[in-house]
């Protein structure tokens, strides 16, 4: 099958390009059998060598990257428009909408701006999150675990009547690392990474970026020491 030939192609364009290797009959044996659960990896794949590029400061890789990233989106969105669920047209609808909604202070008349005026209330209103149930619920059990644990930390700390502090974090993490030698659990090695991210979080510093920085750097040190005549 040809496609016509371009200077330029767009978002309808790899629309297209995917309904066609989509397409039951004359699509590509690969594409056309595939489904949400058997390309979920690539797709976290795809976003992290986008972030990846992105730590590299390097322009034409990130735009690639980003090519590749869009690609998962139209696939996922073709394989709900075959089921008659949504098209990439309504994903783009959706997106616009929101944004409109959590900026009334951009876009006039945009949504209720009485009393709302943080994007974290707004979002909470367009998710109906009203309870702590309802916010811890809605974390992404999905995310990598210290993304997942800072992700629920905020969310809970909402909610309490003191707010948090680092010193009292760091004095909890203390006497959990003393425990640690005298019972070796699992639970309570989760424990002490927990009030660790809490203190990280507390001190402004991201504990999944922390950890990745330092790792890298770990890496590169090992790798130089092994390399020394």
């Amino acid at each position: 099958m040809d496609y016509p030939k371009k200077d330029k192609y767009n978002a309808a364009d790899l629309e297209q390009i995917i309904r066609i290797l989509r397409d039951p009959e004359k699509g590509c044996p690969w594409d056309k059998v595939q489904t949400h659960q058997s390309i979920r990896k690539n797709f976290v794949e795809e976003t992290y060598e986008a972030l990846e590029a992105i730590d590299k400061e390097d322009p034409h890789l990130l735009q690639e990257e980003l090519g590749d990233v869009m690609m998962q989106v139209m696939l996922h969105s073709q394989m709900e428009a075959e089921q008659g669920h949504f098209t990439f047209e309504d994903v783009c609808d959706g997106v616009c909408r929101k944004l409109i909604f959590r900026h009334p202070h951009i876009f006039a008349g945009a949504g209720d701006n009485t009393g709302l005026n943080s994007w974290q209330a707004l979002k909470d209103k367009e998710k109906g999150r009203v309870t702590l149930r309802d916010e811890l619920e809605s974390v992404p059990a999905t995310l990598p675990a210290l993304m997942y644990c800072e992700k629920n930390q905020k969310r809970a700390q909402r909610f309490w009547d003191q707010p948090a502090q680092k010193a009292d974090a760091l004095k909890e993490l203390a006497r959990q690392i003393e425990k640690l030698g005298r019972e070796s659990e699992a639970e309570e090695y989760g424990r002490a990474l927990f009030l660790l991210v809490q203190a990280a979080r507390l001190d402004g510093v991201c504990a999944e970026e922390a950890l990745e920085k330092y790792t890298r750097k770990f890496a590169r040190q090992e790798i130089e020491k092994s390399e020394k005549p």
